[in-house]
């Protein structure tokens, strides 16, 4: 470990000493009172729709470049990990790293799946209830309704994405947000967090990938725009709870590859497997 500071900085954890770290997080997540492990759930959900809601306010703005807008979106949106990380949550897509206390033998499969379905069910009641509050606080009609139009348009989008788009997307975007919280525990300080976090956030909102509770905040309201908004929302083409199911569950999926896999079982591999004889 002591190489590993020298070789990657000292004033943070080593890539070792952070493979550690996620493990030992990972035994107390999964072991979690079901009571708190739901609460924190809902409450980094609303943080998640927090970051979707000034990404959304960005990308209402007409007067900014396709790439100006994506960017500040991206940076913007960084709001939401950063509460998760910083104030304490639980996130569905931050927890597939609970693959590598499992492949470590820490935890068992139930634990990690007990984790990953409450934490999930938790995230949209949070993530569903925030868009409830945004709708009843007439926030969508700002900037001449351009809000809302744009909420309904990115659910348009989402919604109309080949199951293998929303997959693939799904894996690229948790490759980039469990490398944030990753680096966020290499950290030692609240700026070191937020400095390892937004690069990566912004990364994977400006290129367009999937994050399913993200999704949790944008398709819920869409909804409520259309049957309880103005009625040029309503004409538009409808957002369904099918067709926001047919995009949640292959992104759900390919955040758990990307997230568990490509990352967390990766650096198990690297940094924790013990080699054999």
């Amino acid at each position: 470990m002591a190489e590993s500071n020298e070789l990657y900085g000292a004033d943070a954890y080593g890539p070792a000493q952070v493979a550690q770290r996620i493990e030992s997080v990972g035994v107390a997540k999964a072991r979690l009172p079901t009571l708190p492990l739901l609460l924190l759930g809902v409450l980094a959900g609303a943080f998640i729709g927090l970051g979707g809601m000034l990404f959304v306010l960005v990308k209402s703005d007409a007067t900014l470049s396709f790439a100006a807008g994506a960017l500040l979106g991206g940076l913007v949106f960084s709001l939401g990990l950063l509460l998760v990380i910083v104030a304490g949550a639980e996130l569905f897509t931050g927890n597939n790293l609970l693959a590598m206390a499992w492949a470590d033998g820490r935890i068992t499969s139930y634990e990690v799946l007990r984790n990953w379905v409450l934490v999930c069910v938790a995230n949209f009641v949070g993530a569903a209830g925030l868009a409830l509050l945004v709708f009843a606080s007439g926030h969508t009609g700002l900037n001449g309704g351009a809000i809302g139009q744009t909420v309904v348009k990115i659910a348009l989008a989402k919604q109309e994405l080949s199951p293998a788009q929303a997959f693939f997307r799904g894996v690229l975007c948790n490759v980039l947000v469990c490398m944030a919280v990753w680096m966020a525990m290499a950290g030692r300080s609240v700026v070191d967090k937020a400095v390892a976090v937004v690069p990566p956030i912004t990364a994977f909102v400006a290129a367009g990938f999937e994050h399913s509770i993200a999704n949790m905040y944008f398709m819920p309201l869409a909804m409520l725009l259309q049957h309880f908004g103005p009625d040029a929302l309503a004409s538009t083409a409808p957002i369904t709870w099918a067709g926001t199911l047919g995009n949640l569950l292959p992104v759900i999926a390919g955040n758990l590859l990307g997230g568990s896999v490509l990352v967390g079982l990766s650096y198990y591999l690297i940094y924790r497997r013990q080699p054999s004889g």
